[in-house]
């Protein structure tokens, strides 16, 4: 069923690595920027929950990072499909829609894991030094794009022009990476506008990964729940494929 996702995932890191000397700074920048306004500029020396705003604010910046950088394989198979129509090489090779989306699935999440240890360098120079050994943390983050590079691959087979690309950014993107509790406290919101959030997958993402990296108790529901959102929407990626296949 899987039969042929590690060519696919092996031409992906091909891809990658060529492109790495410009990937690596455009991955950089937004986090420091982050940092220096968010963090420094309007957090100063507040506290949040105990903790200092700087942070506070990483694992947000984590959670939001993996969540980016996964969805963003979309766009890399939009271009191979539009420009390159290299999906069609893979429509008539012998490899299973399940294959296909498993390979760009593991691509993204190997991208958005590239991006995580660029955030952790980063905290380095503004005194932030957590939990990076707790295993939860990197449960937290390998879930987290497992379920955005999921959607991204399933999503990537419904649009039919970059101009769709962005208009699904702007719709699913950008509310989520700044209401998933990234930048502040969810409980610092009105209570009718904290019930909805609470329906976002970043919401329970960057719950999981703040608490594993202050050494806490995230609590098994929101890995669950991620597993279960993850494995939905790799599911529909898998039936959207097989029909653009058709």
């Amino acid at each position: 069923m899987f039969r042929g996702w590690s060519a696919l995932y092996y031409r992906e890191m091909l891809v990658m690595r060529r492109r790495l000397p410009r990937l690596l700074p455009s991955m950089a920048v937004s986090p420091l920027l982050y940092m220096v306004a968010f963090g420094y500029a309007m957090g100063g020396q507040q506290e949040v929950n105990g903790h200092s705003y700087v942070d506070f604010l990483l694992p947000g910046l984590i959670a939001m990072s993996t969540m980016i950088q996964a969805f963003a394989i979309s766009s890399e198979i939009n271009i191979a499909r539009f420009y390159f129509h290299i999906f069609e090489e893979f429509q008539a090779a012998p490899i299973s829609s399940a294959a296909y989306v498993l390979g760009e699935v593991l691509a993204a999440v190997t991208r958005a894991h590239i991006s995580v240890v660029i955030i952790i360098i980063i905290g380095f120079p503004f005194g932030v030094s957590l939990a990076y050994d707790n295993p939860l943390f990197w449960c937290g983050t390998i879930l987290n794009s497992f379920v955005f590079a999921s959607l991204a691959v399933g999503l990537a087979m419904i649009v039919r022009s970059h101009a769709d690309q962005a208009m699904l950014s702007n719709f699913f993107i950008t509310p989520m990476a700044f209401l998933g509790g990234t930048f502040f406290p969810l409980e610092r919101l009105p209570l009718w506008i904290q019930k909805p959030l609470t329906l976002l997958p970043l919401t329970h993402s960057s719950t999981a990964i703040r608490a594993s990296l202050f050494q806490g108790r995230p609590g098994f529901f929101p890995y669950l729940l991620l597993a279960l959102v993850g494995i939905s929407f790799f599911v529909i990626a898998v039936h959207l494929v097989g029909r653009a296949r058709d």
